[in-house]
């Protein structure tokens, strides 16, 4: 090699390190979150046509809603449809659709269906939590290798994202409250419509914003996860215990199992990456959960820039405890009927495959809301690059709190014309509540499996 190429080597080299090691921005820059910038980032001004400037979003529950727990009533009755996006006319709708929307559209042409409503940025969140994420700015970085974030605590670690890999971490470490208890069911949806359910109770702390808590007091866990099988009878009773690290390179997630006939609870296998997640029947793997989650040292991340694509938002009719799942759950996907389509700005975050890893997603396509850095629609790529899933998280505001989050994740798998869908609550007595008092550590601890497991 020349001594010209081996400096220009040298240069890229050090231009990496340097980004991984110094992500956080200076104090001037940080200010843009208290002017042109939300203070998540996004930015405050809309795009002079069909997307509005954010003014703080939905910050406080309907008249109509009284107590935690309750099914959220929507808080636009009046809205309609401005148009309906089919496989007739997607044409001419294409550079606001991901490749996997399009794809939906190919698939079910008779009954695949985009109803596109007014855009309304109901994205919010805590004074408390804007405060720590303007502190983040100048102060987060990633760890080395980027399989980790370090100084970063309570609030979204990158708001003014440099690259693919700040931007991914946003949405792994995105407000969503911080205790939370939920009865819900999860469906791997057949070809027919056919489907059986699995409910489960969930109490979820996440650490990251844990009031109690400090940066010191992290111990690189991200949250605590506890889930509890209701029905059907035959998995009934078995429990799950998940503590997930924020840098899962240096300390690994850990499981653990509670097998309800055997009275024991055990050490579960690392759920990672691909690993396939039995209660998906397959459609779904450990790091598909979330729309993306756990390590991402598998992929090289880049950042393309942002687009306006049609994305779920305010999806208050399809969590309405007035529907039944049959209503919901059609052949091939949710009932059209039911879901609500916005145009938003997202961040488009492209996940390659490094050399000599595996994973059978050799590419991966995130669109990442500007407002929240959830991601909205992931696109999914096999090992010869051909489009195989995609997945959708149907967001809205859980104004009591609030903090945007999703009612159901659906997880498409194009080749097999199945999906499966998380987070089914309709049929419940009630939906996500997060009023409850934030429990010790203590409450997620293999022991107190075994002692609830008992009862």
């Amino acid at each position: 090699m020349k001594k010209n190429n081996w400096v220009a080597a040298g240069v890229l080299v050090l231009a990496s390190l340097s980004q991984l090691a110094n992500a956080a921005v200076s104090v001037q820059q940080a200010e843009r979150l208290k002017s042109d910038l939300t203070p998540f980032g996004a930015e405050r001004a809309g795009n002079g046509k069909d997307i509005p400037p954010w003014r703080g979003g939905l910050t406080s529950p309907t008249l109509s809603y009284q107590e935690p727990g309750q099914h959220h009533p929507n808080p636009y009755p009046q809205d309609k449809p401005l148009f309906v996006i089919t496989s007739a006319n997607k044409d001419q709708y294409k550079e606001h659709l991901t490749d996997g929307q399009v794809a939906l559209f190919n698939t079910y042409p008779e009954t695949f269906q985009m109803p596109i409503y007014k855009t309304r940025r109901t994205a919010a969140a805590p004074e408390w939590v804007y405060e720590n994420t303007y502190k983040n700015a100048i102060r987060s970085e990633l760890n080395s290798n980027g399989a980790g974030i370090r100084y970063a605590y309570g609030g979204t670690p990158f708001p003014i994202a440099k690259n693919g890999l700040e931007a991914i971490w946003n949405h792994i470490t995105r407000w969503r409250g911080t205790f939370f208890s939920r009865r819900s069911s999860e469906v791997a949806v057949h070809k027919d419509g056919a489907f059986s359910l699995v409910t489960v109770q969930q109490d979820i702390l996440f650490n990251f914003y844990n009031p109690k808590a400090t940066i010191d007091d992290l111990n690189n866990i991200l949250f605590y996860y506890l889930s509890f099988t209701k029905a059907p009878a035959r998995l009934a009773g078995g429990a799950v215990l998940v503590h997930e690290s924020i840098d899962q390179l240096e300390e690994a997630r850990q499981a653990w199992g509670y097998n309800a006939g055997q009275r024991r609870v055990r050490r579960a296998p690392n759920l990672a990456y691909d690993t396939p997640i039995a209660a998906a029947d397959g459609l779904r793997y450990a790091d598909d959960t979330d729309m993306y989650n756990g390590a991402p040292d598998r992929y090289n991340w880049k950042l393309i820039g942002k687009e306006e694509i049609f994305i779920p938002y305010n999806n208050y009719d399809l969590s309405s405890n007035n529907l039944t799942y049959k209503e919901i759950l059609k052949p091939g996907h949710l009932n059209p009927d039911f879901t609500r389509y916005e145009k938003h700005r997202v961040w488009v975050v492209e996940a390659s495959l490094k050399e000599g890893a595996r994973h059978v997603y050799k590419t991966r396509r995130f669109y990442i809301d500007e407002d929240t850095w959830g991601i909205a629609v992931a696109d999914q790529y096999d090992s010869a690059g051909e489009l195989w899933r995609v997945s959708m998280a149907y967001l809205k505001n859980y104004y009591e709190i609030p903090v945007t989050w999703t009612t159901l994740d659906v997880f498409h798998d194009i080749k097999a014309r199945r999906y499966h869908v998380q987070g089914l609550d309709n049929e419940e007595r009630g939906t996500v509540d997060f009023s409850k008092d934030v429990p010790g550590s203590q409450y997620f601890t293999p022991s107190a499996l075994r002692r609830r497991g008992k009862r």
